[in-house]
């Protein structure tokens, strides 16, 4: 069976490449276990550059865009500009539940427990400022689909908040349920054969899906400002018309993806 690739390229010039990340690989080194297969080194490899700056991540099981740096010079500006909140990022989540609101900001506060996972706890002593904005995009069955846009870069924070709101992503071991979606949790009237029927979605229902880069200026533009959208995976799509199609039959409704 063929493998799917890892990545597509959004956007590549001189300073940096901007990637479509599948689910599944990690985006730079991992300190608990250097050998691990990385994004960045098998990029460097299929787009002969000689080497990628990671300028920030996305979790392993993430999909979405990933920017990183051709110098150092480009990375160093980047970085600081993540640091400073100087890069809006926007999320699309698949999560367990109905919220009974239709807009939310999350700000607990966010501490690593520093396990191989990488767990991210609540402290509200310990924990270092988070903020995350939520907006509920629609629901069918007992899922939602959620915006997300995080005003800082914990590690797996739009997880956590999701989860400390009762509404945590599908197929997060971490924080939830590692429970694959299937048609027949949706879909009322459901008739297929329980034992033959396949996942629609298996792995984490979390994607990295725009990013703007106000003071950056693309080479071949004379004003400043990126922005990029990576388009969902296959998986991620299929799972997004599904809830809509059942939301129509429910009488409910999407606001929609944009």
């Amino acid at each position: 069976m063929k493998q799917k690739p890892f990545f597509s390229v959004i956007y590549q010039d001189e300073n940096i490449v901007v990637l479509n990340k599948a689910s599944g690989i990690n985006v730079g080194a991992d300190r608990y276990d250097p050998s691990i297969e990385r994004l960045d080194k098998l990029a460097q490899k299929e787009l002969n550059i000689p080497r990628l700056f990671t300028v920030h991540r996305i979790d392993k099981d993430t999909s979405g865009l990933v920017v990183y740096a051709k110098n150092e010079n480009t990375h160093k500006e980047l970085s600081l500009a993540f640091e400073n909140r100087q890069i809006n990022k926007r999320y699309i989540a698949a999560v367990h539940g109905r919220p009974s609101w239709q807009e939310t900001v999350c700000d607990l506060k966010l501490v690593p427990n520093g396990n191989k996972q990488h767990h991210t706890i609540v402290d509200r002593f310990r924990g270092k400022p988070s903020v995350t904005m939520f907006k509920l995009l629609g629901s069918a069955g007992h899922f939602s689909i959620i915006e997300a846009r995080p005003e800082t870069g914990r590690t797996h924070q739009i997880r956590v908040h999701l989860s400390a709101l009762g509404h945590p992503v599908i197929c997060d071991e971490l924080y939830g349920k590692s429970k694959p979606v299937m048609l027949s949790y949706i879909k009322k009237g459901w008739r297929g054969d329980l034992k033959e029927e396949k996942p629609i979605l298996s792995r984490l229902g979390l994607h990295a899906e725009s990013i703007f880069i106000s003071f950056y200026k693309p080479v071949e533009s004379s004003e400043p400002g990126l922005k990029l959208n990576a388009p969902l995976s296959k998986d991620m799509a299929a799972l997004i018309i599904q809830m809509e199609k059942a939301a129509k039959a429910e009488a409910g409704s999407f606001l929609g993806m944009q």
